[in-house]
């Protein structure tokens, strides 16, 4: 068996994979939620309700992946339906993608600032460089067109503006405290390379298929 079948559509794609892909990811997610639990009561106490929605930007960017790998599994055939897998496609794309990068740059900020590395920090680094992976491995797969690429860019550059207008961006390292400005510059940067890295992606997946 080659190498190359491990990233293969027929390995990727099989039921077996994708009901283990789904699994692993909804209970990232869930893990997720709890992870910010402490944030969203304060947020919920201190902030208007409405916020609440742009907070915990990991486990949601991991909701969104989870739905679209639903949809790969039970393909939907109302119109209605195929919009919002489309929608999910996108928005796990580019979400992935960006906070997968940002949760493990931020460590190892923290780390370079003088910051400790604990058993935890890890943890997250390979949960979230896998979700950043996993996305740019399943686009190909995906159906999500132009309007939806557009309604994820906007959304994910919403959600920053949210996080650093209001101050309820994830919690950073101690040593990162200091630099928030530098924290949010970063973090719109990322969403632009995440949202570029996404349209690439889809151009490499439309251009193989006008290939056939």
């Amino acid at each position: 068996m080659s190498l190359s079948y491990w990233w293969s559509r027929s390995f990727l794609t099989s039921r077996p994979f994708l009901w283990l892909l789904y699994w692993c990811n909804l209970a990232g997610t869930v893990y997720g939620y709890i992870w910010y639990k402490g944030q969203l009561e304060y947020t919920l106490n201190d902030h208007p309700l409405w916020q609440i929605v742009f907070v915990p930007d990991s486990p949601t960017a991991s909701l969104f992946f989870t739905i679209s790998i639903l949809f790969l599994l039970y393909p939907p055939r109302r119109k209605s339906l195929r919009a919002i897998r489309q929608l999910m496609e996108a928005l796990a794309v580019v979400t992935s993608v960006k906070y997968g990068i940002w949760a493990s740059a931020i460590i190892f900020w923290g780390v370079a600032q003088g910051g400790h590395i604990v058993w935890q920090d890890w943890m997250l680094v390979a949960s979230h460089t896998a979700m950043a992976v996993e996305a740019l491995l399943f686009v190909r797969f995906f159906t999500c067109k132009w309007i939806a690429w557009g309604l994820a860019a906007v959304w994910t550059l919403l959600n920053d503006t949210m996080d650093y207008t209001f101050s309820i961006y994830p919690y950073l390292p101690k040593t990162l405290i200091d630099d928030v400005p530098r924290v949010r510059a970063f973090t719109y940067m990322l969403t632009l390379f995440s949202i570029i890295a996404a349209w690439l992606a889809m151009n490499v997946r439309n251009r193989k298929y006008k290939q056939f």
